[in-house]
């Protein structure tokens, strides 16, 4: 990707309704003539009287204009949706989810929405929310990340009232100079629009400075886009959200959906690309192209008066079979001259021939060293950049489907089996005998081929998809042999599946505690505050607790511990108190000395037992809620200053896409009650949650504490046939 592009343009998703049709050419010539006119009556503008016809005819123009864009406006703002995505990531052999924003337009009153790839990508759930604030739920129609154009449906089952829709306009009538609005959802805020003008209408993103090499811009690792797009450039604002949302001219028309965006530069994909990858989605769900597998660079810098000279060549790609060379030059494509002078001209060579239906013959004459060669090229089915990915928890690992073209960057010898993208440190991947890798490839489980993904995960769910049936549990296999390629080699791996264990963390027999916090005294420290020598300056006092009842203070100095001396040599000392205390008889009494305001003190604390530490609290991790708490501690009511009748558990993890993401819930929240049942403890929670997924309300209602305050959030779990 281009410097310009990685350092000052950024795709707008991470955040991220239509009226009447146009009724204006005439509204637009009155326009038009009144620019003329008071263009033309300023060199006039002498004396009063011409002052005055100059003023009225700047007025009359300034209403028009405020007409002309209000109408236009509002043709296609009621039909701009904000998109709200639960989002899927793979990572370090897990799963992640996520939230992203985006914007889009209804195309059609079947509630087709058009939107980018990039919003919709890895997208498990889509929400629109319509002009009138009502949320309805998506499907994905179709994506075709090579142009990053999206398509969702609308459920119009939980409509009434028929849509508004906007319609596309001509993105070739677009001139420079040309006035364009942006309309978007910007950071997820309400709808909004911004004016600009188009400052360029087919620019293309080339190497870097006088190169004429078209980059190939990737919004996500590993895929491609923009291979057919001249993109408009314009100056309207984008910011993050405004993903996916229309570039509207004056006739109230789309003509463009807006892209990429940073600083003062704004780019949209122009509407009759947009308008025909849509129909292929709606129809097909994909866009089917051909391809030959040859990039062009124009002859511009090269000297040639004609022809585009071929830069690169797939060596088992159809030119490559055909017998095309890179340093070619074409000349002629079944029969038609070919001449690309202009690095702006590539894209459309390319949409030309990804138009062309499968197996189509071209006959292609090239130039090479003087001779002209005629290959006849049979042209094949452009394959995606990337296959899908899916996690496996019980193995520990996530894989992807090998495309053709990943195949061919891995030097791969065919697309079958399913690549490993990621193991989990400690699963059951990463302890097989040897350990799986990331980009090994799965070729066969106890003997059964994995042809792909789809073989995977069905040998992945005859065995764990009963997971919550015991008598099946008991039968599944203790080991398996994974057969491996990696890196030209083929291995075996023993594979011993475990789930995750939510085994509660070891905790420390109890010992005797003085219910302070400290600091040591350590020489310099002492030095400062004019003490002779060291030892533990109490930091705090704990409420409730032996210490506090023997009248220890914060600010005391503890020397000594049944008239043993504490030396604080340094910082290695720090937990010499606690060592001290801990040799001792829980419930025994032990004598302090301490130093106060100059004054030593001898003063007797009773021993307690130790209090739990945040480390050592029992756990509970939901996989259907998506988040794990923990149970409450002494420390936990210290720090946040809850009376000791403050009972809940404390959430730790939330998924930011999960149900408890969705509905609300943080990490630090304390929840005190689900639904109508006050939560105790784990064991109270436990039970709650039991009964939930038993009975599977649409709703359930959570009360937290959340710093000061106490909140009602409430959860739409959706519920499928495999939840506990």
């Amino acid at each position: 990707m281009s410097h310009l592009i990685q350092h000052r343009i950024q795709p707008w998703h991470a955040l991220s309704f239509q009226g009447a049709l146009i009724r204006r050419t005439a509204r637009l010539r009155r326009f038009s003539s009144l620019l003329l006119m008071l263009v033309l009556s300023a060199p006039q503008a002498f004396g009063d009287d011409a002052v005055h016809t100059s003023d009225a005819a700047h007025d009359a123009f300034r209403s028009e204009l405020r007409r002309v864009i209000a109408e236009a406006r509002d043709s296609v703002f009621p039909a701009l949706v904000s998109i709200g995505v639960v989002t899927v990531q793979y990572s370090g052999g897990k799963e992640f989810k996520g939230r992203s924003v985006g914007s889009g337009t209804i195309i059609s009153p079947e509630g087709y929405v058009v939107t980018n790839q990039h919003v919709t990508s890895n997208g498990r759930k889509f929400v629109c929310t319509l002009s009138d604030k009502r949320e309805v739920s998506a499907r994905l129609v179709g994506e075709d990340p090579l142009t990053d154009l999206a398509v969702l449906q609308l459920d119009t089952d939980e409509l009434e009232e028929p849509l508004p829709v906007a319609r596309f306009g001509d993105s070739a009538r677009l001139e420079i100079g040309d006035y364009v609005m942006a309309m978007g959802s910007p950071f997820s805020l309400s709808r909004s629009v911004s004016l600009g003008i188009v400052s360029n209408t087919e620019r293309v993103f080339a190497g870097g400075f006088g190169s004429d090499d078209i980059e190939e811009m990737e919004l996500e690792a590993g895929q491609r886009t923009g291979l057919f797009t001249r993109w408009i450039q314009h100056d309207a604002v984008i910011s993050p959200g405004n993903s996916g949302g229309p570039l509207v001219n004056l006739r109230g028309e789309i003509v463009g959906v807006n892209e990429l965006g940073g600083s003062t530069l704004s780019f949209a994909i122009p509407s009759n690309l947009a308008a025909r990858v849509t129909d292929a989605l709606i129809a097909d769900g994909e866009v089917v192209r051909s391809w030959v597998g040859v990039s062009f660079k124009p002859i511009q810098r090269t000297g040639l008066e004609a022809g585009v000279l071929i830069s690169s060549v797939v060596l088992d790609g159809p030119a490559g079979a055909a017998g095309v060379e890179a340093g070619d030059v074409l000349l002629r494509l079944d029969g038609e001259p070919v001449t690309v002078r202009f690095v702006e001209e590539v894209p459309l060579l390319l949409d030309r021939i990804a138009s062309l239906p499968i197996g189509t013959s071209l006959e292609a004459v090239v130039q090479r060293g003087g001779e002209e060669i005629t290959a006849r090229i049979i042209t094949a089915k452009l394959a995606k950049d990337l296959g899908k990915q899916r996690v496996f928890p019980i193995w520990g690992l996530t894989a992807q489907a090998i495309t053709e073209k990943m195949a061919r960057e891995w030097r791969l010898d065919s697309t079958a089996g399913a690549m490993v993208t990621g193991v989990r440190r400690g699963g059951s991947a990463q302890l097989a005998e040897p350990p799986i890798e990331a980009a090994d490839i799965v070729r066969s489980i106890d003997g059964r081929p994995i042809a792909g993904l789809d073989d995977l995960i069905a040998v992945y769910e005859e065995l764990y998809q009963p997971a919550r049936d015991p008598e099946a549990s008991a039968e599944r296999p203790g080991e398996l042999l994974f057969e491996l390629a990696r890196r030209g080699t083929n291995r075996l791996a023993i594979v011993s599946p475990r789930e995750d264990d939510e085994d509660d963390p070891p905790r420390e027999l109890p010992k005797a505690w003085i219910g302070v916090a400290t600091q040591p005294v350590v020489p310099r420290l002492a030095e400062h505050l004019g003490l002779e020598r060291g030892g533990f300056r109490i930091t705090r006092v704990y409420p409730e607790t032996e210490a506090a009842a023997a009248g220890l203070e914060v600010g005391d100095v503890i020397l000594a511990v049944d008239d043993e001396a504490l030396v604080v040599a340094g910082r290695q000392d720090a937990a010499l108190l606690a060592r001290r205390v801990r040799s001792l008889e829980i419930d025994g009494v032990t004598d302090l000395t301490v130093l106060r305001s100059g004054q030593t003190l001898e003063i007797p604390v009773r021993l307690e037992r130790t209090r739990l530490a945040k480390d050592e609290a029992r756990r509970h991790a939901d996989s259907d809620f998506e988040m794990s708490v923990r149970e409450l501690t002494f420390f936990d009511r210290d720090e946040n200053r809850w009376d000791s009748d403050v009972r809940g558990v404390l959430i730790e993890n939330v998924d930011p896409g999960g149900w408890a993401g969705l509905g609300g819930l943080r990490p630090n929240d304390l929840v005190l009650r689900i639904n109508d049942e006050p939560i105790r403890g784990l064991k109270s929670f436990r039970r709650v949650l039991k009964e939930i997924k038993r009975e599977q309300p649409s709703r359930v209602v959570i009360v937290v504490l959340r710093g000061v305050k106490t909140h009602f959030q409430y959860l739409e779990p959706e519920w499928t046939p495999t939840s506990d």
